[in-house]
């Protein structure tokens, strides 16, 4: 996991448990940085997209239940 602690003149990132000074990275590592950052919030917002999903199913199925009850 990335963690980028928000020092303005010297930012530090911690990466499997090293630390690194994000000034001395290549323009290149910097971009891969950002990317990994970017895929992370993609995967973070894709499974809270499942967890409403399966919520919303759990309610849909709930409310069949309730409704196939009145025809027994």
């Amino acid at each position: 996991m990335i963690e980028n602690k928000n020092d303005s003149t010297n930012p530090v990132l911690t990466f499997e448990g090293k630390k690194y000074l994000i000034n001395e990275f290549s323009n290149e590592i910097k971009e891969s940085i950002k990317a990994l950052q970017i895929a992370e919030t993609q995967l973070k917002m894709h499974q809270d997209t499942l967890k409403l999903l399966s919520i919303s199913r759990n309610y849909l199925a709930n409310q069949l239940r309730e409704k196939l009850k009145t025809l027994e």
